[in-house]
């Protein structure tokens, strides 16, 4: 991939840019992430059509405390782009559903275990755990040995 596409077409929203083991990693400003990544998908030079994943990184102790990396691929140029944005705790990012269909249960799943929120998704709550469970359970500073009470599921005649 030409790195020189992504420096001159972002110059404001770009807060680094490298190689890490072949693969670029573009480090993005919140403020500009839905703007860059709409671009990364609709913009002819790197059509990247699909959204691997979205996953969160929990750095406690540093600012911004959250990480949220998103994992392109180009499917017509065979390339990856990993785009990773930091985010404060209370803070939120817009959502890459409306960009990325496949973004829908990622992004869930990133709130559901780190509590980072995603503003305008369709459908943001919980995926992996119950509805009344308290906490996010991958925040480094979850305790471990919590347990919660897993309610009684009523049937259904």
């Amino acid at each position: 991939m030409d790195l020189e596409v992504l420096k001159t077409s972002f110059p404001e929203a770009l807060s680094e840019l490298v190689l890490d083991r072949g693969q670029p990693v573009a480090r993005v400003h919140s403020a500009q992430i839905h703007t860059f990544l709409r671009a990364c998908k609709e913009d002819p030079r790197l059509q990247f059509d699909f959204l691997m994943d979205v996953v969160g990184v929990d750095h406690l102790g540093q600012k911004p405390r959250f990480e949220v990396v998103y994992i392109l691929y180009s499917m017509p140029l065979n390339q990856r782009l990993r785009v990773r944005v930091r985010v404060e705790e209370g803070e939120s990012l817009p959502t890459a559903s409306n960009i990325w269909a496949s973004a829908d249960w990622a992004e869930r799943e990133v709130w559901d275990m780190y509590g980072i929120k995603f503003e305008g998704h369709p459908n943001l709550k919980r995926i992996l755990l119950f509805e009344e469970f308290e906490g996010h359970p991958l925040r480094k500073d979850y305790p471990t040995e919590r347990r919660q009470k897993i309610p009684k599921i009523e049937e259904v005649p």
